[in-house]
């Protein structure tokens, strides 16, 4: 079965700025989608946890979704999450997706329910009927509690509907299944400290929140595996990667930490809604010093490979 469309490259799943009041930003929200597309990325998430969609109202979300498909203008192509504990809500956000134009939707399993694989792909099939868009699947059991396993794999994989999967459950046996068993579900890269296995295994696209504030870093690391082949080099800019990932996930602080690197580029979008609080300063000067040493590493290792 031939996919009805493809993901490759760098998907950012897009921070959303807000101002003290708790209110969205657009001027900022166009600002960070440009530098985003100046930059390189490949394509944008509008709607995933690294927007903080836990935090809104579904009609928050379907208003942040259409600015985000307005701003982008066809440059990119936009996927609009669709993540919800209600399957009356993603089919909401579905339905919106489609009739603003979006090229993709993202479909996570519905947390805490936790579905049989049956029920998560009966969930999955309605989404799908709903909005008759290509879908970027979400797997991340360490949120939702479900786990895509084969029997919904095999279920939804009937539809061509369904492209891709950005696999998020950090077990390297699953990337092994999903490339030999289900190449016709295009692999995504959701685990950003394995980017480098995914790539080796075939992966043509990487969602990754810190592409937020290093876009054009993470664009370098997909130029070197996936079109250049050159994994010498990758496992270079890789390996000058890992204390960014690290930071990113100690303390339960990635959304922090990501929006705070935005706020580095000059883009301000140090506020987080509850329950999340904001950066300390130590946690500041922390990542600031892993990106500047980051950034000087990969922009060296780029250097050789033109002179």
């Amino acid at each position: 079965m031939t996919p009805r469309f493809r993901f490759d490259g760098i998907y950012t799943p897009v921070v959303t700025p807000w101002a003290e009041d708790m209110t969205l930003r657009a001027d900022d929200l166009g600002r960070v989608i440009d530098w985003l597309i100046g930059q390189g990325v490949h394509g944008l998430i509008s709607g995933g946890s690294t927007g903080e969609n836990y935090a809104q109202t579904v009609a928050e979300r379907i208003e942040i979704a259409r600015l985000t498909v307005e701003h982008t203008a066809g440059r990119v192509p936009v996927v609009v999450g669709t993540g919800a504990m209600l399957t009356s809500d993603s089919i909401e956000l579905a339905r919106a997706a489609r009739d603003m134009g979006a090229d993709a939707i993202l479909l996570a399993s519905p947390p805490y329910s936790v579905p049989t694989d049956r029920e998560n792909a009966l969930n999955a099939l309605a989404i799908d009927k709903a909005a008759d868009l290509p879908i970027m699947l979400y797997n991340y059991p360490g949120r939702t509690g479900t786990m895509m396993g084969e029997e919904f794999l095999d279920r939804v994989g009937r539809s061509r509907n369904f492209c891709g999967i950005k696999e998020s459950s950090g077990d390297i046996n699953r990337v092994h299944l999903l490339a030999r068993d289900y190449p016709h579900i295009q692999l995504g890269c959701g685990m950003d400290d394995q980017a480098l296995e995914f790539f080796a295994w075939g992966a043509p696209f990487w969602v990754c929140g810190g592409s937020n504030f290093l876009p054009g870093e993470h664009v370098a690391l997909y130029q070197a595996c996936v079109i250049e082949g050159d994994f010498a080099k990758g496992r270079r800019i890789m390996s000058a990667m890992m204390p960014l990932m690290r930071v990113l996930e100690q303390g339960g602080k990635f959304i922090q930490t990501i929006k705070h690197g935005v706020t580095m580029t000059g883009i301000d979008c140090s506020v987080v809604r509850a329950p999340l609080k904001a950066l300390n300063k130590d946690d500041k000067r922390a990542l600031e010093q892993v990106v500047s040493v980051l950034k000087r590493t990969i922009a060296d290792i780029q250097a050789e490979g033109r002179a």
